[in-house]
């Protein structure tokens, strides 16, 4: 797996975006089936012009769709909708609608990998209680859990509870939302000579997460892939922790709570 990858919530045209993006080094593209643009994503990978082995595509099944037998024809509809015959993850949205049909689907997505639909499986929004669910159920670990982190909600429970057990860690929207004036990451930016998304998607790497940073900006989705040729101190990554505002920090939906 990449460690950064472009996101493309709410783009109905991100086709350029994803073409941008992969003729501009990055190898993984983020979509989801609620964003209705898996088939923009199989067209910028073709206009790229970069061979579809070289590029790490993720999906993921929204909670309208839950359930075993609904799940094997939402994979089967994704791929369809992508243009290629698989796709490297598959994600679980999101912990809503109870541990009955989170088990489901989960045991669909287990046999759509053993099928060869999907290389990977995991989850998104999952706190240690609803993985802890599919542990209980024998099955197999997810390979990624996909959250909202970022200097402001830094999920530190659920990070240490991954990180023990060797699930990788996605972070989606780590921009913030643009939400980037703050004294700390405007000092640093002016600091290291980078911009303000450039901190975070960097501080998000030595975290050890990956990072989705999204844009539909030409000029946006190239500098934020401008991330590799700087380090930012141990004393100034203390200065960004310090940010932290658990969950009272999250910008988005951040559905980690649900029963």
């Amino acid at each position: 797996m990449p460690t950064l990858g472009l996101g493309v919530a709410v783009n109905d045209e991100c086709a350029e975006a994803c073409k941008i993006a992969l003729q501009n080094g990055y190898r993984m593209i983020d979509s989801a089936r609620h964003y209705r643009n898996e088939a923009g994503v199989g067209s910028g990978v073709r206009q790229s012009g970069i061979s579809r082995e070289d590029i790490f595509i993720t999906s993921k099944i929204f909670h309208n769709e839950f359930g075993y037998d609904s799940t094997l024809s939402a994979v089967n509809d994704s791929i369809k909708n992508l243009g290629f015959g698989y796709y490297d993850l598959y994600l679980i949205h999101s912990p809503r609608t109870g541990k009955a049909n989170r088990l489901a689907t989960y045991k669909a997505l287990q046999e759509a990998k053993a099928a060869g639909l999907v290389r990977c499986i995991g989850v998104s929004n999952y706190s240690g209680k609803h993985i802890d669910e599919i542990i209980e159920a024998g099955y197999e670990l997810p390979d990624v859990n996909q959250l909202e982190l970022h200097p402001f909600c830094q999920q530190r429970p659920i990070i240490e509870y991954c990180t023990e057990r060797n699930i990788a860690v996605q972070a989606y929207t780590p921009l913030v939302r643009g939400a980037m004036d703050h004294a700390v990451i405007q000092g640093l930016a002016k600091k290291y000579e980078k911009d303000g998304a450039q901190i975070l998607i960097r501080w998000s790497l030595q975290k050890g997460f990956v990072p989705l940073p999204k844009s539909a900006n030409e000029q946006r989705i190239v500098s934020n892939g401008q991330v590799y040729d700087f380090e930012i101190a141990e004393a100034d990554m203390a200065l960004l922790d310090a940010l932290d505002r658990g969950a009272d920090g999250a910008v988005t939906w951040n559905p980690v709570g649900a029963e």
